[in-house]
C-alpha cells in the first residue's frame, strides 16, 4: 500500500497590539510544538521576521503572504491560530495575498479564569468571531474547531486536527484530478450515467479509452515479456490462486500491465472499467483481481464504468488514507431494519477481507462459461466501522450531489459467493428511503474508517456540492 505524505500547514499566528505580546510568542511556540508532535509539517516565517513572530501590521502581512506564496505548492491547508484577539484584517489579507486556495482552520486559545488581568487575558474567544466575520467578507471558506476555544495541546484539538487533515486531503485530491474511463458503461446500466461536464467544472477530468485499444495493446504482448512475468508474480503474491488456470492468470497480468502503462502515460490516479460482458466474451477473463490490486494500492478502480462511484471512492480514500471499495446496497438481513448486506462479485481490496482467494464470476459464468470468468476476489468483509459515500451528478439541477454516513461491518458470515459484508446502519430504512426518493444509484463507496464529518465538510464547504449527511 502506498504511504500518505505528511500534511503541511501554513500557520498564521494573529496578534493585536494592545493585547499582551508574550501570549503571541508563547502561543506560536505551543502551536508549532503541537503540530509537529502530530506529524504535521509547519510553514511559517522565521520568528524574527515579524514582531512577536505573529502578524498584525501591513508590513507583517506582506511578510507572511510572500513567505506562503513562495511555498504554495507545498501547502495543504492554513491554520489560523489566535493566542490573543488578533487582527482580523491581517489574517484575511495574508490568505488573500498569498494566493492560497486551500482549506482554512480557525483556532482560538482559551482564557484562564485565574488570569484575566491586562497582563494575561487573551480575548481570543471574541477575536475568533471577528476573524471569521472578515474571512466571510473576503469570500474565504473556512473550518472551525469543535469547541469555540481549544488548547492546542489537548486531545480535543488533536481530534480537530485529524478531521481537518482529512478535509485537506479530500480537497487536495479533487483539485485538478485526472481519472480514467475504460470502455463504455454496460448497456443495461443507465444507473451509472454521469455528467462529464459537471465533473470538469469541479476540477475532475475524465480520460476515456476504448476497450478495443486496450485489448489491441495486450495482443502485442508476449507471455515471456519480463514486465508480464513481474505482473504475474504480483498477482500470485496478492491472493490465493489455487485452481485458477495459468492461461487466465497470464491474461490478467497483461490486462493489468496495459492499464498500468496507460495510467502512467495519461497521469491518472483512478479508473472505472467496463467489466462485463465484452471482456469475458472476447478476452476470456474478468478484471476484478487487477482492480482489487489497484484499489488496495490506493489507485481506486470502480466496476461497471461507474465514474461517479469512482469519485466517491477517491473521496473516501483521501479522507481515510486507506483503500476504498465500491459495493452494492444489495440485500436485507432478515427482519432487522437497521441491517443489510453489501456485495460485489468482486473487486474489493484485499484489506477489507478476513480471508480471500481468487475464483470465477458466478453470475456471468452462466452466460459466457466458467472458463471465461476467472479473476474475482471472494471472501467476507472483516468486522469494523466504516464510512459510506455516494457521489452523483444531477444534470437537471446542474450540480454534483452526494450522501455520506457511517456504520459497522458486523463480520457475520453468509452462505453466498463474491465479496460481501453484513452491515449495521442507524436508521437504515430512512437512508434507503432517501436513496430511492432522490434517485441515487445502487452503488456506494466504502472505507474502513470513520470520516463522514470530514467528507461532509470538504464536499459542502470547499467544493460546494449538495451533501446529505445521514447521522
Amino acid at each position: 500500500m502506498q504511504r500518505r505524505k505528511p500534511l503541511t500547514l501554513a500557520l498564521i499566528v494573529g496578534t493585536r497590539g494592545f493585547f499582551p505580546s508574550h501570549l503571541a510568542e508563547s502561543g506560536r511556540t505551543i502551536m508549532i510544538r503541537a503540530l509537529e508532535q502530530a506529524g504535521v509539517k509547519v510553514v511559517i516565517p522565521p520568528f524574527g521576521a515579524t514582531r512577536s513572530g505573529a502578524v498584525e501590521s501591513l508590513e507583517e502581512t506582506h511578510v507572511f503572504a510572500e513567505y506562503f506564496r513562495q511555498r504554495a505548492d507545498q501547502i495543504d491547508g492554513v491554520l489560523v491560530s489566535l493566542p490573543n484577539f488578533g487582527d482580523e484584517r491581517a489574517i484575511a489579507n495574508v490568505i488573500r495575498w498569498s494566493g492560497l486556495k486551500v482549506p482554512v482552520l480557525v483556532q482560538a486559545f482559551p482564557d484562564d479564569p485565574a488570569k484575566m488581568t491586562n497582563a494575561d487575558r487573551r480575548d481570543s474567544f471574541c477575536g475568533k468571531m471577528s476573524a471569521c466575520n472578515n474571512l466571510r467578507q473576503y469570500g474565504i471558506r473556512y473550518s472551525l474547531t469543535t469547541n469555540h476555544t481549544v488548547d492546542p495541546e489537548s486531545s480535543a484539538f488533536q481530534n480537530d486536527l485529524a478531521r481537518f487533515a482529512a478535509i485537506c486531503r479530500i480537497v487536495g485530491a479533487l483539485k485538478a484530478v485526472r481519472i480514467g474511463a475504460i470502455g463504455t458503461r454496460p448497456a443495461a446500466f443507465n444507473t451509472v450515467r454521469y455528467s462529464e461536464q459537471l465533473l470538469e467544472r469541479s476540477g475532475i477530468s475524465v480520460e476515456t479509452l476504448d476497450l478495443s485499444e486496450l485489448l489491441g495493446w495486450i495482443k502485442r504482448m508476449k507471455d515471456s515479456e519480463r514486465s508480464v512475468r513481474r505482473k504475474l508474480e504480483a498477482i500470485r503474491q496478492y491472493t490465493n490462486v489455487q485452481g485458477v488456470p495459468s492461461d487466465s492468470l497470464i491474461k490478467m497480468a497483461k490486462f493489468g500491465l496495459a492499464i498500468d502503462r496507460w495510467m502512467a502515460d495519461k497521469e491518472l490516479v483512478a479508473t472505472a472499467i467496463q467489466c462485463w460482458t465484452a471482456l469475458e466474451e472476447f478476452y476470456g477473463v474478468v478484471p476484478c483481481t487487477i482492480m482489487s490490486m489497484m484499489s488496495n494500492n490506493l489507485l481506486p478502480s470502480a466496476c461497471e464504468t461507474d465514474i461517479a462511484g469512482l469519485v466517491g471512492m477517491l473521496v473516501l480514500q483521501s479522507a481515510s488514507g486507506g483503500p476504498a471499495a465500491l459495493l452494492d446496497w444489495n440485500n436485507n438481513h432478515g427482519a432487522n431494519p437497521d441491517k443489510g448486506v453489501v456485495f460485489h462479485c468482486s473487486n474489493l481490496p484485499k484489506s477489507f477481507f478476513t480471508e480471500h482467494q481468487m475464483d470465477y464470476q458466478a453470475i456471468i459464468a452462466g452466460t459466457v462459461g466458467r472458463e471465461n470468468t476467472y479473476g474475482t476476489i471472494v471472501g467476507s468483509v472483516a468486522a469494523g466501522s466504516f464510512t459510506y459515500c455516494r457521489v452523483g451528478t444531477d444534470d437537471n439541477n446542474g450540480q454534483i450531489r452526494a450522501y455520506v454516513g457511517q456504520g459497522d461491518f458486523t463480520g457475520e458470515k453468509l452462505n453466498t459467493f463474491g465479496g460481501y459484508g453484513v452491515i449495521s446502519v442507524l436508521r437504515f430504512q430512512e437512508l434507503l428511503q432517501f436513496i430511492c426518493r432522490e434517485g441515487f444509484e445502487h452503488h456506494v463507496a466504502a472505507t474502513k474508517a470513520l470520516v463522514a464529518d470530514a467528507v461532509d465538510e470538504a464536499l459542502t464547504v470547499y467544493k460546494g456540492w449538495n451533501v446529505y449527511h445521514h447521522c
